[in-house]
């Protein structure tokens, strides 16, 4: 009978184990509670042994969970505290890719951790100093989340950590000297932060330092910081402001070399290849974007395990191309603005494995060599003097690739096979060569039969209508032509100009070559059935008269119109030269009226009248960011009330509302909306639109408003079409507006409008929102001679950002929110267009800090 009793007994020990496992305090109960207060407890079954869930792993005698692993479970908000907490022996813990807010109190409790990986989640606020209880471990990977403040200087006690990832998330500052006692570390990733420096013997610290990331901070510094890096394979110390001579780099066994977008200068020609650096090892080099000069390494080919070249932008002196023929596993080539002449070396086709192959701005001439690299995904020769055919085997592989551009050269190709939004944005200043065996169709056609009989026709039809013309034009000749007179006030006495019709404002001449204004077409997108024509276009402005000027914008004047069937518009009258012909401009404005965005101006239609092309747009009622800033509304007043005494007020959904009394941009949140309407904008120029689009004249008088006071960016894509060239003054931007690189052209190398001079542009209307003051010849207090930008990033720089905040707008939000605005400015508004974010990352930074979410 005793037997019998201890049998059961057993039986149901066995039975109820899993229960007593999951009783208060034990670690199948802490697992069990972090998983139902974290909401994941659906995918676990809580009646087995806690040993075999999902991510969870013991110890031997299964009492004790040594490994947690909830990658990608859904996990959100804070963890609670008496949960993973309370795990005394777990050594890997893994809650990466979830969206945690915040970590429990008594996680810094867990002293047998060897791995800790809470990357990819929205845990904010300053990192610990209780970090330094994790004397043993070995890993941990705080990545892409949104830690903030400094390092902590109890780091230092992580002395067994081989692996150290902080990427991606706020830290400021200087690297803690602390780091410096890590001596075990393998792997230090601290890219993508707001670093400035780091503490002395950096270098001669890590003598097993295999990979180090510092890249997209601002940080300060020279090649000799790293010196005596014994163990490392891959440095990349991009995006930062590092100076002096990059030699010192060259050293011990490295693969992978990223020293992009720093201050770096002198002759790379110095690194000498008979030194202790082992080229053969090396894999990948960037040093685009420095100041380096001098000749390129004349000893390339000795690197035949390099993959990835990129040495663009720098100062090189001019030089032929390199020799490369013997990088047989190159992939990826970008030589752009590096000074070379001559020709493009039929070597380059040997390098079989080539996929991207930029050689753009430079002076290569003659003809472009047959390339019949078959991996080849990228080209790009735009910017140079290349003469001559485009190779057929070339062209025919064209449509197979993914980016090719042969802008700005002389060349000739048979473009039958490609689109005309190809031609416009890939082949600028081409001609179509095509011989008559392209066009097949030449060659279909039947032999006509009684051949004299139709020519005989043709010409005596050719006859009568000459005769037609003829008297059609003796009757139009005695037609009276005042109709084309244009009411010119004062200025009939000045008037200089001729032509059928002409005019002159306050700034250009306007002269349309144009006989019959009912024979000019105005296009409309949207409405293609409407037979609007010139003469329309006239009695809209009535004759383009002053009192329905708008402004008197960059490409021209703009005026208000109503043309038949009441649709409002303005039309803008593109004065300046272009280099394109009636068809190419008509393409281009065609492909501008296809693209859409809530916040951009739609582009309604166009006219192309004479010499001159017309935009016509849809009409904005609430003027541009300029004259709401800093003037009076132009052009509006006969029938709008006066806008000095309109207040405006949000309402319980956040929109705003028309009041009345004091003034339309006194609060932050308004102009909050504007500054992120005109960011996402500019991001869908630049990142959704193929080709990207370049506004090149980011302005606040470019911002308009419409009914509903939604911000919309006017003007993109015009610069393209009427520029004369790449180096045209109307690419560089308005007065206050231009980035430092167009202003110095000496201290840099050759630029042209790119991304992120927009992102210049979008920079100063940030600051002109927060302070109210013009870019240019305002009262900047304590510094009369700057402009805005000079005046507010030496204030930010000495921590008194809070000075320059416009006082209409202080105490209408938190002074915290106005302030990261700012620092969004600066960042925008940085020397270096390397360091200035993208229009996507703005996009971003600024939701982050909108008024509606706090």
């Amino acid at each position: 009978m005793g037997i019998g009793i201890l049998g059961s007994f057993l039986l149901l020990t066995v039975f109820f184990r899993p229960l007593l496992c999951q009783q208060p305090n034990t670690d199948g109960f802490f697992v069990s509670d972090f998983l139902q207060k974290m909401g994941v407890s659906k995918v676990h079954n809580f009646s087995a042994h806690f040993c075999s869930w999902q991510g969870v792993g013991c110890d031997s005698k299964e009492e004790n969970v040594v490994n947690l692993t909830a990658k990608s479970f859904g996990l959100s908000g804070v963890i609670p505290d008496n949960t993973i907490g309370k795990l005394t022996k777990l050594k890997y813990l893994d809650l990466s890719n979830n969206k945690l807010t915040g970590l429990p109190s008594d996680i810094w409790s867990l002293g047998s951790l060897k791995y800790l990986n809470l990357s990819h989640n929205h845990i904010s606020g300053d990192l610990s100093s209780n970090i330094g209880n994790f004397g043993v471990l070995e890993i941990l990977d705080l990545s892409v989340n949104n830690f903030s403040g400094k390092i902590p200087e109890a780091i230092s006690s992580l002395s067994s950590l081989h692996s150290l990832n902080l990427s991606k998330n706020w830290f400021d500052s200087e690297i803690p000297s602390g780091i410096l006692s890590c001596h075990s570390l393998e792997s230090l990733d601290l890219s993508e932060n707001r670093l400035t420096g780091f503490p002395d013997g950096f270098g001669s610290a890590f003598h097993k330092l295999k990979f180090l990331n510092l890249a997209e901070n601002e940080i300060h510094g020279k090649d000799s910081d790293f010196s005596k890096m014994d163990s490392i394979t891959h440095i990349n110390i991009s995006g930062n402001m590092f100076k002096g001579s990059v030699v010192g780099l060259f050293e011990g066994p490295l693969e992978v070399i990223d020293l992009s977008r720093n201050q770096f200068d002198g002759h790379i020609s110095q690194v000498n290849f008979s030194s202790s650096f082992n080229w053969s090892h090396l894999v990948y080099l960037d040093l685009s974007e420095n100041q380096l000069s001098g000749e390129i390494f004349r000893e390339l080919n000795n690197a035949q395990s390099l993959l990835h070249l990129n040495l663009a932008d720098n100062r090189f002196s001019q030089q032929e191309f390199p020799e490369i023929d013997m990088l047989s596993g190159l992939e990826y080539l970008n030589l752009s603005g590096t000074s070379l002449i001559g020709q493009i070396p039929l070597e380059l086709s040997s390098l079989s494995r080539l996929k991207i192959l930029d050689i753009s701005k430079n002076h290569l001439s003659n003809r472009i060599p047959p390339l019949s690299n078959r991996n080849l995904l990228v080209l790009d020769v735009s910017y140079n003097n290349l003469t001559g055919d485009i190779p057929l085997p070339l062209v025919e592989k064209l449509p197979r690739m993914e980016r090719f551009n042969f802008s700005y050269n002389n060349l000739t190709l048979c473009a039958s096979e490609f689109s005309s939004k190809t031609l416009q944005s890939a082949f600028i200043g081409s001609s179509n060569g095509c011989p008559i065996a392209a066009n097949p169709a030449l060659f279909h056609r039947k032999t006509p039969k009684h051949r004299g009989l139709k020519l005989a026709l043709a010409l005596t039809f050719s006859m009568v209508f000459l005769l037609l013309g003829l008297l059609f034009l003796a009757f139009g000749c005695r037609r009276k032509t005042t109709i084309w007179a244009v009411k010119q006030n004062s200025y009939k006495e000045e008037q200089t100009i001729s032509g059928p019709f002409s005019f002159q404002t306050d700034s250009t001449t306007w002269v349309a070559d144009v006989k019959q204004a009912n024979s000019v077409p105005v296009v409309i997108f949207e409405k293609p059935l409407l037979n609007f024509t010139f003469a329309d276009l006239l009695s809209a402005t009535s004759n383009f008269d002053r009192g329905t000027l708008l402004a008197e914008g960059r490409f021209g004047p703009v005026y208000r119109g109503f043309l038949p069937g009441g649709i409002h518009v303005a039309v803008k009258v593109l004065v300046h030269g272009s280099t394109m012909t009636d068809h190419e401009a008509a393409r281009e404005l065609e492909y501008l009226g296809r693209i859409k965005h809530p916040n951009l101006v739609p582009l309604t239609g166009y006219c192309l009248a004479g010499e001159q092309r017309i935009a016509i747009y849809d009409y904005m009622e609430n003027g541009n960011l300029q004259n709401l800033l800093h003037d009076l509304p132009l052009g509006v007043r006969t029938t709008t009330e006066d806008w000095s005494t309109d207040t405006w007020e949000e309402d319980d959904n956040n929109s705003i509302q028309n009041v009345g009394s004091e003034g339309l941009l006194t609060t932050w949140r308004f102009r909050h909306k504007i500054a992120l309407g005109t960011a996402r904008a500019l991001a869908f120029l630049h990142h959704g639109c193929s080709p990207p689009i370049i506004h090149r004249d980011v302005k606040a008088s470019s911002v308009y408003l419409d009914m509903n006071l939604e911000p919309r960016l006017s003007d993109f894509g015009l610069a393209k079409i009427f520029g004369t060239g790449p180096e045209d003054e109307i690419t560089r931007g308005s007065p206050g507006y231009i980035p430092p690189e167009f202003l110095h052209p000496e201290t840099s190398s050759p630029k042209y409008p790119t991304p992120k001079s927009d992102v210049y542009g979008f920079g100063v209307i940030l600051f002109e929102l927060i302070t109210g003051k013009k870019p240019v010849e305002d009262d900047y207090p304590e510094n009369k001679d700057a402009n805005l930008v000079g005046w507010v990033r030496g204030l930010v720089r000495n921590n008194e950002g809070s000075r320059v905040i416009d006082p209409k707008i202080r105490g209408t939000a938190s002074q915290t929110q106005i302030l990261e605005a700012l620092k969004i400015g600066y960042l925008c508004t940085a020397e270096v267009p390397g360091k200035r974010p993208s229009m996507h990352q703005v996009v971003g930074l600024l939701k982050d800090i909108e008024p509606g979410q706090q």
